[in-house]
């Protein structure tokens, strides 16, 4: 039995993926225009987090090495906070690594 790997269809960036999977075009639109919010929403919390995060370490007068240990991640994951790499992280990571700073998130929806 042959499994096909190849791709067949590659929507280029900045695409509609939803319109490359057959919705309608105003549908496509909607459903594009939705995931860009979320997405955005979820950057702007990961934004705040490590901006929280890095001005602990500065408070702090910490070099990362020192941070990571107290935060429970390796060094170039503390140098992925400061320099505000997102993608690499989950809301959930943060979180947890503020709470190793003494630090409490609260949570709210409006």
């Amino acid at each position: 039995m042959s499994i096909e790997t190849k791709s067949m269809h590659i929507t280029p960036v900045g695409g509609n993926v939803f319109a490359d999977l057959g919705f309608e075009p105003k549908e496509a639109a909607a459903l594009k225009a939705e995931s860009q919010r979320i997405i955005s929403e979820k950057l702007s919390i990961k934004d705040s987090l490590m901006t929280e995060l890095a001005g602990w370490i500065e408070a702090k007068k910490l070099k990362q090495a020192e941070a990571a240990e107290i935060l429970g991640v390796t060094r170039p994951r503390v140098s992925d906070v400061i320099n505000k790499k997102a993608i690499k992280f989950t809301i959930d990571a943060l979180v947890d690594m503020l709470a190793r700073t003494g630090k409490h998130v609260q949570l709210s929806v409006q």
